[in-house]
């Protein structure tokens, strides 16, 4: 029976530094969105502090893919997460002394973007490094269920910490988080290049992004899924997070919205949690299959469905998601090779969120043509087709799941 991974001295440290980092992470959009309104007094502010870092973590992603593979990711992280410190407590800074400056904070959230494009990769790249692939189910379903109570407890902290001590020291929180997550990754003993990464710095960083693309555009079961995820992003986010509190105030009420938040991310966990034993023969098929689930709250909100169902439908799609999630993660790590993974992982990401602005921007002018609720359920609609046309593909469902339970091990619930 092989030890839990929170046994692993490394698994641990890791662990540790990504849910400080992350329960940071999960409450700086509060605090810095009323830091910002309360500093500026302007939504627009806002609206550039928030695009100043979303759309350098887009273009730089390629870049953070290469170099997570070329360099020891674990320097990658320390560098990265050391970085964010400054810039988040230099944010921090500028408010609590009464100094705020739009061209100020834009900039260094800004570089916060740049430094989140180089972390993502590589930490999807570092977690086989850690627990050898035959693991890496379980220590996605363990990060899962850390990364989605953050989502549940963050926001919630922040908002305390906004009401109590204002913004700034929420954001000085955060900051401090990212130190204490330097210190994890620094016990972290991966402190090797990878093999290949030797070799790969006798080439050119654009020669490395080019041979990422390639390798994800080679894989048949990869690319397709990971356009699914595009046109999904760009049906479903600006569409829950711009009329999803509107419908719903509309018909159940203003404190509903937060009730069905929660229910999601208590799915999101639960399955997380149900995820560290559940051996699956096609783990790619069930997740794209209960990815499909999480149309269900759009469904909801455009039937006009009241308070019970549309938490109800919240909390179903927390589950679906969270199988996607794990799936394609694993699926990932245990397919893609290793000196590849950081660069391929970044391809994905890249594709996956750059449609993501453009559905947020394109829902109001819908809503507005041809009424929110209407909209609502045509891109619920659209989701599910989405989510379930990859399976068209013998590459996406006969991918196997590449490690099964080793005699000695609990026997799992067997599925798909």
């Amino acid at each position: 029976m092989h030890p839990s991974l929170l046994r692993q001295a490394d698994f641990r440290w890791f662990f540790t530094g990504q849910l400080v980092s992350l329960l940071g992470t999960s409450m700086a959009p509060v605090a810095l969105a009323f830091a910002v309104l309360n500093a500026s007094g302007s939504t627009g502010d806002l609206g550039v502090v928030l695009a100043a870092r979303m759309l350098p973590m887009l273009v730089f992603l390629l870049v953070g893919g290469a170099t997570a593979d070329r360099f020891p990711r674990r320097t990658v992280l320390v560098a990265a997460n050391l970085g964010s410190a400054l810039t988040q407590g230099a944010v921090a800074g500028l408010l609590l002394t009464g100094h705020y400056s739009l061209p100020l904070v834009a900039a260094l959230e800004f570089l916060n973007g740049v430094l989140a494009a180089f972390t993502t990769p590589a930490l999807r790249g570092v977690v086989p490094q850690l627990v050898g692939q035959a693991r890496v189910r379980q220590a996605n379903s363990l990060l899962g269920s850390m990364r989605n109570a953050t989502k549940i407890f963050g926001p919630s902290l922040s908002g305390v910490l906004v009401v109590a001590v204002g913004g700034g020291p929420a954001i000085a929180f955060d900051a401090l988080t990212y130190l204490i997550a330097v210190g994890c990754l620094a016990r972290l003993s991966l402190t090797d290049p990878l093999p290949a990464a030797e070799g790969a710095r006798t080439t050119s960083l654009l020669t490395d992004i080019r041979d990422g693309w390639r390798e994800f555009r080679r894989i048949p079961w990869l690319w397709p899924v990971s356009a699914t995820f595009c046109l999904m992003n760009l049906v479903q986010t600006g569409t829950w997070q711009i009329l999803g509190p509107e419908l719903t105030k509309q018909v159940s009420g203003e404190a509903t919205w937060g009730f069905v938040l929660s229910a999601r991310g208590l799915g999101l966990l639960v399955m997380s949690a149900l995820m560290y034993r559940l051996a699956v023969e096609h783990l790619l098929r069930l997740g794209q299959l209960m990815s499909a689930l999480g149309a269900l709250p759009l469904l909801a909100l455009g039937a006009r469905l009241h308070t019970p169902w549309l938490i109800a439908a919240a909390f179903v799609a927390g589950l679906g998601s969270s199988v996607c999630a794990i799936g394609w993660d694993t699926s990932l790590q245990e397919h893609v090779p290793t000196r590849l993974l950081s660069r391929v992982s970044s391809c994905d990401d890249l594709l996956s969120y750059v449609a993501i602005p453009i559905g947020q921007l394109g829902v109001g002018p819908l809503a507005s043509a041809f009424g929110g609720f209407r909209v609502t359920t045509a891109t619920g609609i659209v989701y599910v087709a989405a989510a379930l046309l990859p399976l068209a593909s013998p590459a996406v469902r006969r991918l196997p799941h590449a490690h099964r339970a080793r005699a000695g091990q609990p026997e799992p619930v067997r599925v798909g």
